[in-house]
């Protein structure tokens, strides 16, 4: 038995029971925040990496707050707090947070800090701010909230063990809202690493002509997207979400396949009922291969898209597809700056089909309300 097959996570949402996004906050690297007209100015970068644009923080976080937090803290409870604020939730009842690397920037300060101070005098901000929980952490201490809080550090698998949590909470005790968000940030260091194992572009590059380079590496991003999710439906619900799957080290293309299918039939839905496929496509030839070689032989009749030329590669760059694709089926369009193919179909189904350089596999399922 290959280890992929001992380790396939898969939640999907009860019998009778729906899971729908009620809420979204982002900070992203297209726009400064999250708003209907999301998408119509696009961004692009001629850099190997992209990064967030930053709101206005003072309009989210306390002024004196602000100066002792990282950039990563900073991102992540500025968009919780767009969430809530846009779904009207004053308390979550769980608050869940998932991120590959964590505060990475906080880190370097306080290793820098040992050796230019010779391991002496050092102020303990930095170690504090450094540990994976410190967004989760700074969101319930603004909120005043002592409900379940849990940060998920599983590389690429940290936002969708969020997602899985969060349906089985909704499962234990439907009348609840949750708070879930994946959030990640760039580095000049962590940056420069990513550069020298190979994973970035060695030569010059728009982002939103990464797919035609056909060469290895990718672009660099980063990004904090919050949503919260609930059974209860309301007037501002942007999608339903039917189910999550995660897929670990595959051996090939048919086991990739076939634990699609089983997932979608789990759902109870037809390959050929996808009206849209949000393929985690970013530039790698070797890794993107698998994405066409799964559409070819299972997803053919779904129209094409792909959103990292929108904000890079980083662990919890699905986080962004989730954005994406809620906000497809609530305002029922498709930005053509995602679409790689001219068929046209109303969208009220999206699968994301995401993979972290062939070892983390994650299938999610989207629907309109």
């Amino acid at each position: 038995m290959v280890l992929a097959e001992i380790i396939q996570p898969s939640f999907l949402v009860q019998p009778n029971m729906k899971v729908y996004i009620n809420g979204i906050g982002s900070v992203n690297a297209q726009q400064a925040g999250y708003t209907d007209n999301f998408l119509t100015e696009i961004q692009q970068t001629e850099q190997h990496s992209i990064r967030s644009i930053e709101p206005d923080y003072k309009a989210f976080i306390n002024p004196t707050l602000i100066r002792r937090m990282g950039r990563i803290i900073k991102m992540g409870v500025a968009s919780a707090k767009m969430c809530l604020n846009d779904a009207g939730v004053e308390q979550p009842d769980a608050i869940l947070t998932g991120t590959g690397l964590g505060c990475i920037e906080d880190t370097e300060k306080f290793l820098g800090a040992i050796i230019q101070n010779n391991e002496q005098f050092l102020t303990p901000t930095s170690f504090i701010q450094s540990t994976h929980n410190t967004v989760g952490g700074q969101i319930a201490l603004m909120l005043g909230c002592n409900n379940y809080n849990f940060t998920y550090v599983h590389r690429a698998f940290s936002f969708e063990s969020c997602v899985q949590d969060a349906m089985m909470l909704l499962a234990e005790k439907a009348e609840q809202n949750v708070l879930l968000g994946g959030v990640d940030e760039l580095t000049v260091n962590s940056l420069k690493l990513i550069e020298r194992l190979g994973q970035l572009k060695n030569h010059p590059i728009t982002s939103l002509n990464l797919l035609n380079y056909k060469t290895r590496g990718s672009i660099a991003g980063e990004g904090a997207n919050f949503f919260v999710f609930s059974t209860k439906h309301t007037e501002s619900s942007y999608a339903q979400l039917l189910g999550c799957k995660m897929l670990y080290k595959p051996e090939n293309t048919e086991e990739i396949t076939e634990s699609l299918q089983q997932f979608l039939q789990q759902n109870k839905v037809q390959a050929s009922d996808i009206d849209l496929v949000l393929y985690g496509y970013n530039g790698d030839v070797k890794y993107d291969r698998l994405y066409t070689e799964v559409k070819d032989k299972l997803l053919s009749k779904s129209s094409v898209a792909y959103f990292k030329h929108l904000c890079g590669e980083y662990h919890t760059s699905n986080s962004f597809a989730y954005l994406l694709a809620a906000h497809i089926l609530k305002t029922k369009s498709v930005s053509p700056s995602i679409l790689l193919d001219d068929k046209k179909r109303l969208v009220k189904t999206i699968l994301i089909y995401n993979h972290y350089r062939g070892i983390n596999h994650t299938f999610s399922l989207l629907k309109a309300c």
